[in-house]
């Protein structure tokens, strides 16, 4: 498999429903659980891809473009953006769809770095 396609067979995509208990007081997602919905699934793809043990050690400029209400639909697409010798980068976007139209916007932004961890929690090679 080359590693465009491998790139592709990694993309993750993740929905999620919106609800009041994740919201803040304007009632809009909190930045810090959209944040954490973003490593996830950051995470998700990087594993996928290398199918290796895998952690975050830094995301990269987050931007918020748009807030995200409660009662809607987001998507979260993760691909792998980078590939180095022991760490990767994952760019992660979320999409926000109201319940009941076909409004569909990009909303936030952002991408996270991974390193492959062998036995010993010691950088180990992505490609083998």
């Amino acid at each position: 498999m080359t590693l465009e396609e491998k790139i592709k067979a990694s993309e993750t995509r993740i929905f999620k429903a919106v609800f009041p208990n994740t919201t803040n007081h304007y009632d809009t997602l909190f930045g810090g659980t959209a944040m954490m919905m973003m490593d996830e699934v950051a995470f998700i793809c990087a594993t996928r891809f290398s199918r290796q043990k895998m952690v975050t050690v830094s995301s990269d400029r987050i931007d918020f473009t748009h807030p995200i209400p409660a009662g809607t639909i987001v998507e979260l697409v993760a691909t792998v953006s980078h590939v180095g010798n022991t760490s990767m980068k994952v760019r992660v976007d979320i999409f926000v769809e109201q319940m009941y139209s076909e409004l569909r916007e990009k909303a936030v932004s952002g991408e996270f770095s991974f390193v492959a961890m062998d036995e010993y929690k010691k950088p180990t090679p992505i490609l083998k």
